[in-house]
């Protein structure tokens, strides 16, 4: 072993934070600054410092498990393991139907990984019934980015324009928690004289160094961003000139704004008229500005509707498709773009295509050598199709998820799972989900395989393997080859990344999301490629400027011959070579991706959350992330460090609830839905508004707060609504309710 530092990135949140990994002799590795990378520039994390206890053998994986005939987990070979898996699939297909097996993935797997994923799923089982964790994560915004931009890339731009820009508004984003090497492209931006807004029900830190903070009423982040756009109108501040040239659908979207007036937006909200006016002047002063927004307003069962109407805004100022401005997502997941991009959810094929456009379904077809009209149709959504499970879907592959723990109204969830006739799961840990499995493959992670991911910046990466995974332990791709053997497709799943990703570059080709001029060794070189990224160069003129080009790139001045000031006197920069493409680091500067180049106003209207509290029901519950835990916690809870930082679940209750319920800091609280109960230690603050308790997601048991989340779904997007219902209050082992 050669103890050399291998540059990576971070297992974890989307910011995908480059690291650098010596091995050391037990066989993990160290972590330590890699400043080259733009993202983070050496700053990671507590989640990212100690990724590595995850590789130790005493906390991972190292042999497959089959359940036996006394309902125990055993060790077994990993012949033996393969063997049951491939029988029972073939098993469920034989007397139920090919639609009789699902499978689940995770925005945790890496391209490779989800475009073999929904490969397998199509060609080998001739499922349509597929799709991943990642539906939970920025389905909505995707839904809406393509209804009014016609593409879907969380970012349009990289994080470096953040600090830039005159006004930032954060919608339901909390990213001093959630991905806090971030938090400094905004600390920036205020340095820089910009103004940050930050809008949550909660004063988080990231409210904290905001300018500005709103504090709405969970649910109702659609009426605020209305309640904007009529200000907009009525003080004379829409850009005539841009709608007219660069937007259709203006009319409706306006009639439908003024519909809400300010009063009547203060009156769903909670948020003053001063504030709406202050924030209508804050954000169109400046000469540019930007609207980011996460889970907070997409994880609603209207969140497309919600983000469309942010999108409104943004168009009717026109900040969409102008330098240092425009609408984003902040994606969660690490892989959460590129796993939504490459086919393993329900209705998507390779390179962003629709599964039920036949051009689309022909392209990917040729690749794959297989007929157009062998591949099956869209199938369910993620939450309806775990709500199929043990009725009409018997047997399921999972990946990289724990819906026990993670999926709304989650004891429900487990129901469905323990329904089943047959379960796999491949995972690192044997998360909650994985102990109910038949059989339980340990699967390789990041420090042990090579791999792309795709940054919430729209940024492809390569992480690269440090280390060498211990006996016992294989990777996903390995696992994927040989059950397609077992199940008769001898060839079509390579168990080599960097194959697999020549073939993913084939099947994106032309799609919106193209990789096709994306080759490793351009990754290594270049710190990563912002797709789309065709492999032929397109004519003089319409290059877009190449990654890290700068302000005065930006700003239209002549392209530099090496705007990283990395190739050495004399050659070519890569991207300027004759068969390269620059990549695209910001999308719409010259047209939109819609048939007629114009970004969509979209006409959207205020609407109630599915469940409002009543009198039985009377507060509201929203949910969230707690800095050293991370989505359904199976990971970060097994590291002694961060759960010494962050023990255990909690509910966030306002003093004024908490003396009705007769609560202290510390006391046991049960919340109570529609869907079941929670209970865990009360954390009193005004940090949260008077009629809402918040809980962190992280933790399964008696303090499993998706036990209350409810599942009514986006009607577009599919999501469910995570982040508003109604719940009461009840001091545990007593009489009184609040």
């Amino acid at each position: 072993m050669q103890n050399t530092a291998t540059p990576t990135h971070c297992p974890y949140c989307a910011l995908q934070c480059g690291m650098n990994l010596t091995p050391t002799p037990d066989g993990t590795v160290e972590v330590s600054e890699r400043a080259d990378f733009p993202v983070n520039r050496g700053a990671l994390c507590g989640k990212g410092r100690t990724a590595p206890a995850l590789l130790a053998r005493n906390v991972r994986l190292t042999s497959p498990l089959v359940r036996d005939a006394g309902g125990t987990l055993v060790p077994a070979s990993w012949d033996e393991a393969l063997d049951r898996i491939a029988g029972e699939l073939r098993r469920t297909r034989a007397a139920h139907g090919p639609d009789a097996v699902g499978v689940f993935g995770g925005g945790g797997l890496t391209n490779e990984k989800a475009y073999t994923l929904g490969k397998f799923a199509r060609v080998v089982l001739g499922t349509s019934q597929i799709d991943y964790n990642g539906r939970f994560c920025m389905s909505s915004a995707a839904a809406a980015g393509i209804k009014a931009f016609g593409l879907d890339r969380g970012l349009p731009f990289p994080l470096e324009d953040i600090p830039k820009s005159g006004c930032v508004i954060l919608v339901g984003s909390n990213p001093a928690e959630t991905m806090p090497p971030s938090l400094r492209f905004f600390t920036e931006l205020k340095e820089n004289g910009g103004t940050l807004i930050v809008i949550d029900p909660r004063r988080t830190r990231t409210a904290e160094q905001a300018d500005l903070h709103l504090a709405p009423r969970p649910g109702t982040d659609l009426a605020l961003a209305l309640g904007l756009l009529h200000l907009v109108i009525a003080e004379g501040r829409v850009d005539e000139e841009y709608v007219r040239e660069r937007t259709t659908g203006w009319e409706d979207a306006r009639a439908a704004a003024m519909a809400h007036w300010p009063e009547y937006v203060e009156r769903i909200t909670g948020v003053s008229v001063p504030e709406l006016r202050e924030t209508v002047r804050l954000f169109c002063e400046p000469e540019s500005a930007m609207v980011l927004t996460a889970r907070g307003p997409e994880q609603q069962s209207k969140g497309t509707d919600t983000v469309g109407a942010w999108i409104n805004l943004c168009l009717a100022t026109g900040r969409a498709g102008r330098p240092l401005s425009g609408y984003g997502c902040l994606t969660g997941q690490g892989n959460g773009q590129g796993g939504r991009e490459h086919g393993q959810k329900a209705d998507q094929l390779p390179g962003y295509r629709k599964l039920d456009d036949p051009a689309a379904r022909a392209h990917v077809a040729e690749v794959w050598g297989v007929d157009p009209d062998s591949l099956p149709g869209p199938g369910r959504s993620a939450y309806e199709l775990l709500d199929a499970l043990g009725t009409d879907i018997r047997s399921l592959l999972l990946m990289a998820s724990n819906p026990v723990v993670s999926a709304p109204r989650a004891a429900h969830v487990e129901e469905r799972i323990r329904a089943l006739d047959f379960l796999a799961v491949c995972d690192v840990v044997l998360s909650e989900t994985a102990a109910l499995a038949d059989v339980v493959l340990p699967v390789t992670q990041w420090a042990e395989e090579t791999g792309t991911t795709t940054s919430l910046e729209g940024r492809v990466l390569l992480r690269r393997r440090a280390i060498t995974a211990p006996d016992g332990v294989r990777s996903d791709l390995e696992v994927l080859h040989e059950l397609a053997a077992r199940l008769g497709v001898e060839k079509g799943f390579p168990t080599d990344p960097e194959e697999v990703f020549e073939e993913l570059r084939r099947a994106s080709a032309g799609g919106p999301a193209d990789y096709s001029g994306i080759t490793y060794r351009r990754l290594a070189e270049e710190n990563g490629v912002f797709w789309p990224c065709p492999a032929v160069e397109e004519p003089a003129g319409s290059l877009p400027e190449p990654a890290d080009g700068g302000e005065d790139a930006l700003l239209d001045a002549p392209l530099p011959d090496d705007p990283a000031g990395e190739t050495p006197a004399g050659e070519t920069p890569a991207w300027r070579t004759p068969t390269a493409h620059p990549g695209t680091p910001r999308l719409f500067l010259d047209r939109f991706a819609t048939p007629d180049g114009r970004a969509r106003f979209v006409p959207v209207s205020h609407r109630a959350i599915a469940e409002e509290p009543d009198d039985e029901y009377p507060v509201l519950l929203t949910t969230g992330r707690v800095v050293a835990q991370y989505q359904s916690g199976a990971q970060t809870r097994r590291v002694a460090e961060l759960n010494a930082a962050a023990p255990g679940p909690f509910v966030e209750i306002h003093p004024r609830l908490a003396a009705r319920l007769g609560a202290a800091e510390g006391d046991p609280v049960a919340v109570v839905s529609r869907r079941g109960r929670a209970v865990a230690p009360a954390r009193i603050t005004t940090a949260i508004r008077p009629d809402t308790v918040f809980m962190p997601f992280h933790w399964p048991g008696e303090g499993r707060a998706n036990s209350l989340t409810n599942p009514a779904l986006d009607p577009t997007s599919r999501m469910p609504e995570f982040k508003a219902c109604a719940v009461r209050l009840e001091a545990v082992g007593e009489d009184r309710a609040g």
